[in-house]
């Protein structure tokens, strides 16, 4: 006998239906040579410090005695509920898995948990935990769940065995985030008294966010002059704009320069015009499909990704959490049966073998989003699901339409007496081919009818303007950001997508398909970012998130992020064992509990919540180390005495509070920006009962 332990319920009645003739037992179907059965996503989770130190559970607290914890061998338990005891459907449920893996027919056990790394190691959890060993080990890897697929795969399997580099690196990326959230997260909270919830992912989105609002936020507009020409020829408006430009204080160098240029003959040097294919984009990944829904419908990613992942259960939509645009070359079959239950919809398909839709070399796990053979009954989706799955739909009719989408595309080059070349494009739709099904932005320029030799003489002003500030992270492009970090955001559209496909497989992304969207919105949970329509923007606690973390010495940008990525992609090649990878994470980690205090002037650290700071100059009681302020434990009796843990944007140190109480003076403190945002150094100093600046 056969037992296929399916991650979720959903998957387990698509195999049994693909199966054929199973019955219902409890908890898991049986029929011919199989038995399938279940789990509930994560039956598991990694164990807590206490369980390493030996700390019962009714005397447990966050404590800095127990940190950092490095544990040399990680250890699961089964999960537990909201009062902390074990989940009683999933020790029902995992009861059960080990029953069925331990019957004395059963010689083979297949993993059929979502095909990434995730749910590799979700089965694998289930198999070890149970204890069985001796059977036979199979993988059953599916890129959808209709029952065609599923069948296949049925006879297709590989063993367990060949799937061991995925599975390292889904225990190492899991081994990793634990360490970087259960340390950093306790630390970070026992410092600052607020949970602060530090992950090696979320902290670099948050960031990200913050550093482009406060770029917002501190920009100042400066004025500048542009230099457009104009002229008429034959009844048509013609606008050319110089490269040169000039500061608001050099409005007679510009008037100068258009003075000149106006009176300099300008000579037609170039007119092409070419009839051409416009090319349909390509088709989508997870991310590039939610940046077209948020665009389009302002989705939020947690709702489109829990809509695709319904299709997906339903067999209507491939795998989703995909990171390609591209299909496998062994796919080509495959492609052709669903391009037939398409046209059977009307639409004017045909299968087309070219390598920006079939490329090996752009996949790393998964082939792109396209629908299956099955089509659903539109009339019993949901209304955000249609716009899913129609969106998806459309995109797979542009990328193998019959029809071509046909362009004249024209070019013009003006030159201006050998001073400046001017270069005039347009593109006219003559049929619109694919654009009729998917959609395209790109607005028909017609340019003016000129011939070659032709001379125009324009007239040039200087056009006063205004620098603008950067624009908030959207969906799209913060989703274009966390796929490859290191590549200008002007070039995130560029068609050619080699760089971003050497960021995924090198691992320089944030976060993956699989947990970006999960992370983006505990950010939001958190209260550290807030998503209206499609726009990103942080919140007064998600800028005390990063502040804090700036203060610690937690520094988890985008350059660190990536390297822990780059290290648990040499897990996924075999380059790196688990424990390599762990050895880089926790010698950071190590880092910020043995970093060395900085010296007086540069200090941030403002200690730990609750720590005892000193003698209040004005009743005598103690000072405490409050969320914002160094302040009299005998405020609730009147005493109002306090520092501020923040003074005109610099962090007041806790050396510096000390100092304060202890001789009415601190050191020298660098760094202090003025309302009017200039810089400046000063100490402190105490005066009548008040902190105040010394010069």
């Amino acid at each position: 006998m056969t037992v296929i332990i399916a991650e979720k319920p959903s998957l387990a009645r698509n195999i049994v239906e693909a199966i054929g003739n199973m019955k219902k037992n409890g908890s898991f179907f049986i029929g011919g040579n199989y038995i399938v059965t279940y789990a509930f996503g994560h039956l598991f989770s990694l164990a807590d410090i206490e369980d390493y130190v030996g700390i019962p559970e009714g005397e447990r607290g966050w404590t800095m005695k127990n940190l950092p914890c490095f544990p040399r061998e990680f250890r699961y338990g089964l999960k537990k509920d909201a009062a902390k005891n074990v989940d009683a459907g999933v020790l029902r449920q995992f009861q059960t898995i080990k029953e069925l893996c331990s019957r004395a027919d059963v010689d083979t056990i297949v993993n059929a948990g979502d095909s990434d790394r995730e749910g590799e190691i979700i089965i694998r959890n289930c198999i070890r935990e149970s204890g069985v060993t001796g059977k036979k080990l199979l993988r059953l890897w599916l890129p959808d769940q209709t029952s065609q697929t599923i069948t296949k795969a049925l006879s297709e399997m590989k063993s367990e065995d060949e799937y061991e580099n995925l599975a390292a690196e889904g225990y190492a990326r899991t081994y990793m985030d634990w360490l970087y959230g259960v340390n950093l997260t306790r630390y970070a909270t026992l410092k600052s008294g607020t949970l602060l919830r530090v992950g090696r992912v979320i902290v670099p989105i948050v960031k990200a966010i913050y550093d482009r609002d406060m770029a917002i936020r501190n920009f100042k507009p400066e004025k500048y002059y542009a230099i457009v020409g104009r002229a008429n020829v034959r009844g048509e408006e013609i606008e050319v704009k110089s490269k040169e430009r000039f500061s608001a204080s050099e409005l007679a160098k510009a008037k100068a320069l258009c003075d000149r240029y106006s009176n300099t003959d300008a000579t037609v040097t170039s007119v092409k015009k070419k009839r051409d294919t416009l090319s349909p984009p390509k088709l989508f990944s997870l991310s590039k499909l939610q940046n077209a829904l948020g665009k389009k419908y302002k989705m939020s990613m947690a709702d489109s990704l829990e809509i695709l992942q319904k299709l997906y259960e339903n067999g209507y939509v491939t795998y989703p959490r995909t990171n390609s645009e591209y299909l496998a070359t062994a796919e080509k079959d495959k492609m052709k049966q669903i391009l037939s239950s398409v046209a059977k919809l009307g639409y004017p398909v045909v299968f087309k073998d070219k390598k920006t839709i079939f490329d090996d070399s752009k996949i790393e796990a998964h082939s792109a989003l396209t629908p299956t053979y099955k089509i659903p009954d539109k009339s019993k989706l949901t209304p955000d699901e249609t716009k899913v799955y129609s969106m998806i739909m459309r995109r797979f009719v542009a990328v193998f339409c019959s029809e071509d989408c046909t362009v004249d595309k024209t070019e013009i080059k003006i030159d201006l007496g050998g001073i400046e070349e001017f270069t005039l494009k347009g593109t006219v739709i003559v049929q619109p081919g694919w654009t009729k099904y998917d959609e395209y932005t790109q607005k028909d320029k017609i340019l003016p009818s000129l011939e070659k030799g032709e001379i125009i003489r324009f007239l040039f002003t200087p056009e006063e303007k205004e620098t603008t500030p950067p624009k908030h992270y959207t969906i799209e492009t913060l989703n274009n950001y966390l796929k490859n970090p290191f590549k200008e955001e002007k070039a995130q559209e560029s068609e050619n997508d080699e760089d971003d496909y050497k960021a995924i497989f090198e691992g320089l992304e944030l976060g993956t398909e699989a947990t970006r969207t999960g992370i983006i919105d505990n950010a939001k949970k958190s209260g550290y970012i807030a998503l209206k329509k499609d726009v990103y923007t942080i919140l007064p606690d998600g800028e005390y998130f990063i502040e804090m973390l700036s203060r610690m010495g937690i520094v988890m940008d985008k350059f660190k992020t990536a390297e822990f990525g780059k290290s648990l992609k040499k897990v996924y090649r075999g380059e790196f064992t688990i424990r390599d990878s762990l050895d880089i994470a926790e010698k950071e980690i190590g880092a910020v509990f043995t970093r060395q205090p900085s010296p007086p002037e540069t200090d941030l650290d403002n200690g730990f919540f609750g720590e005892t700071v000193g003698k209040c100059p004005v009743c005598g009681r103690e000072i405490v180390r409050f969320k914002k302020s160094y302040g009299c434990s005998g405020y609730k009796e009147g005493c109002s005495f306090v520092i501020w843990d923040t003074m005109c944007s610099r962090s007041v140190p806790l050396s510096a509070a000390k100092s304060l109480l202890e001789t009415g003076k601190s050191a020298k403190l660098q760094g202090f920006v003025s309302k009017a945002g200039k810089p400046f150094d000063a100490a402190l100093k105490l005066e009548d009962g008040k902190v105040k600046f010394d010069f």
